[in-house]
């Protein structure tokens, strides 16, 4: 890995107690290269699904989302990961379901903006990141990049270290939001 302040976080990560299963859908894939790429995966990633066909991801939800690139779907989708961390965890750990729902750059027109929403379940609490990118600003490898940097940040903060950077160009945006179980913010 060449970028060697986002290796020291991931190294950081996998040093941490928490165990999690990462989800993702339309973006996402290579935050789950990069934790593989960093030695010590195995004490972190108990399981990861690419939900790219809207069935897959409808098969993980309680119904079917209204829009699959939404706040709500990635609570839910990382409420389900953290239910399989507990079916799949040997050891008392602190387990996270972590989720990446995304539309980015294609090769097709598509109405709505180019953005990546993250949320990280620890079980009473949510935190869910949205990125919002300025179409044509970017390419596919460099949004598919921004989007599991954007991972890495949740996952990073959900452990309670420091976040690695996230370069925002001009008009793109980054909010994050808390969410208990009962849907306070």
């Amino acid at each position: 890995m060449r970028d060697e302040q986002l290796a020291a976080t991931i190294r950081a990560i996998h040093a941490a107690p928490p165990r999690l299963v990462y989800v993702f859908a339309g973006a996402g894939s290579l935050a789950l290269h990069w934790l593989h790429a960093v030695p010590g995966s195995s004490r972190t990633v108990l399981e990861a699904r690419d939900c790219y066909a809207p069935r897959a991801l409808a098969e993980l939800l309680p119904q079917a989302p209204t829009q699959a690139v939404s706040e709500a779907t990635a609570r839910a989708m990382a409420a389900w990961a953290r239910a399989r961390a507990t079916v799949l965890a040997e050891d008392d750990w602190p387990l996270l379901g972590v989720a990446c729902t995304a539309a980015i750059a294609t090769d097709r027109a598509r109405r709505g903006a180019n953005r990546a929403i993250v949320a990280v379940c620890g079980g009473v609490t949510t935190l869910s990141y949205e990125l919002t990118l300025v179409k044509g600003q970017r390419d596919r490898e460099q949004e598919e990049a921004l989007a599991s940097r954007l991972v890495i940040l949740a996952l990073a903060r959900a452990c309670g270290l420091p976040a690695v950077a996230l370069p925002l160009e001009a008009g793109e945006t980054l909010d994050c939001r808390r969410t208990t179980d009962d849907g306070r913010r």
